[in-house]
């Protein structure tokens, strides 16, 4: 019997494959649920990140929940036709009218004349609002003083078992953080109410229905006593759908001036903007460590990173003092032989001056860069050169340049 094998299947259980051999965790479902799990959500910031480029009015998309029901199967409404749209039913609460034929312009700048929101917080509030947070990946991008405007905004709502947090058909006004609680996903289907997903005291939701303008796809229902932390519709547009729009555009001019990158495709390359985040070093600050576990990978945005190696002895004893093998510049990369080679770092990097630097877990790596690996391993004999032209010996280090 002849079973065709879907598409992408090999690649997403390869993946997955290489984690766990990297890994090596103790329990593989609960690794699995970890890695599928994060899967998602990058798929959920790439749409995010795709619809910010569009500015017309787009009726088709579904709140993305989290998590699944346990058959790992999810259930997708069927796409309406523009034509035989009808307008959201106003909810219970009686929320301000739908705004759903207002399309999102990130050049637009009458959102930046709007008044700043702030809803004061206790120091204990702060906290918590900063370790529910700390893992959403629509706030990475944000610098210092835009997130701290976010948190400003945001403001706290507790919930109880069976509350609505959101009802679909509704016009979406908040854009959810969980801090705790559990809640259900639920969608409906022929007059049905369908469980789709669940949440357990993490993740985010409603940020769809805020970026396409559209009405709610899907039920949040509270089944435990909970909290959540909302941002206003308003704000979560200025700050972070404007800062995601302007943020992609420059990372996509940036990326295609990539050396190594050019032999990607078009959308390889956009699917690395989907994924990159960006981090900023202080002159003379470690970005790697010689010695550690690698997790990402690293291409110079603005700045000069010098790669320094700790020296050996005569007798093959490594000592504290460390010797520069070479620098990086603007477009340049480092810290992808550690993950190429699968060892630990073999040299440490510091900042010259101010440096920012485009980074790239090592998932996104591994199922992005694959056309790139032959170039990076013949660079491994470049390195090797290096340091015996500094040493007089490779000394057994297969992948200094990371």
């Amino acid at each position: 019997m002849n079973i065709e094998i879907p598409a992408g299947l090999t690649d997403l259980l390869q993946g997955y494959t290489v984690e766990v051999l990297r890994q090596r965790p103790d329990d593989l479902v609960d690794f699995a649920v970890q890695y599928f799990s994060r899967l998602r959500e990058e798929k959920q910031l790439e749409l995010l990140r795709d619809g910010a480029r569009k500015t017309h009015v787009n009726f088709g998309g579904d709140e993305q929940p989290m998590q699944t029901d346990s058959n790992g199967e999810e259930d997708e409404e069927d796409d309406d036709d523009d034509s035989d749209f009808e307008p959201p039913v106003i909810n219970r609460f009686n929320r301000r009218v739908s705004v759903c034929a207002e399309a999102f312009n990130p050049d637009d700048e009458e959102e930046d004349t709007e008044p700043r929101v702030v809803h004061p917080k206790t120091d204990e509030q702060r906290c918590r609002l900063q370790e529910a947070c700390k893992d959403i990946l629509l706030f990475k991008t944000l610098d210092q003083e835009q997130l701290s405007q976010v948190l400003d905004a945001m403001f706290e709502r507790k919930v109880i078992p069976q509350e609505h947090v959101i009802d679909q058909g509704d016009d979406g006004d908040n854009f959810y953080v969980i801090e705790r609680g559990q809640y259900d996903i639920f969608v409906s289907k022929d007059g049905a109410d369908v469980r789709v997903g669940h949440y357990d005291n993490r993740g985010s939701f409603g940020e769809l229905a805020l970026m396409y303008n559209t009405p709610r796809a899907a039920t949040i229902v509270a089944t435990s006593e909970g909290a959540l932390w909302a941002l206003d519709r308003n704000t979560f547009r200025r700050l972070i759908l404007k800062n995601n729009a302007q943020k992609r555009k420059t990372y996509e001019l940036f990326i295609e001036s990539v050396p190594i990158l050019k032999s990607l495709e078009v959308s390889e390359r956009m699917k690395i903007v989907d994924v990159i985040g960006e981090r900023s070093y202080q002159d003379g600050e470690r970005i790697i460590t010689q010695g550690e576990q690698a997790d990402c990978f690293f291409i110079v945005e603005s700045g000069e990173v010098k790669i320094m190696i700790k020296s050996k002895t005569k007798t093959g004893q490594e000592n504290n003092q460390e010797v520069e093998v070479t620098r990086c510049s603007s477009g340049q990369y480092f810290g992808e032989l550690a993950l190429v080679t699968n060892r630990p770092r073999a040299a440490s990097a510091y900042a010259v001056g101010n440096v920012k630097c485009l980074v790239m877990d090592v998932q996104a790596f591994e199922r992005l860069l694959g056309p790139c690996m032959d170039i990076m391993k013949r660079n491994i004999s470049h390195y090797e050169e290096q340091l015996v032209s500094l040493f007089g010996s490779s000394m057994d280090i297969k992948d200094p340049g990371n």
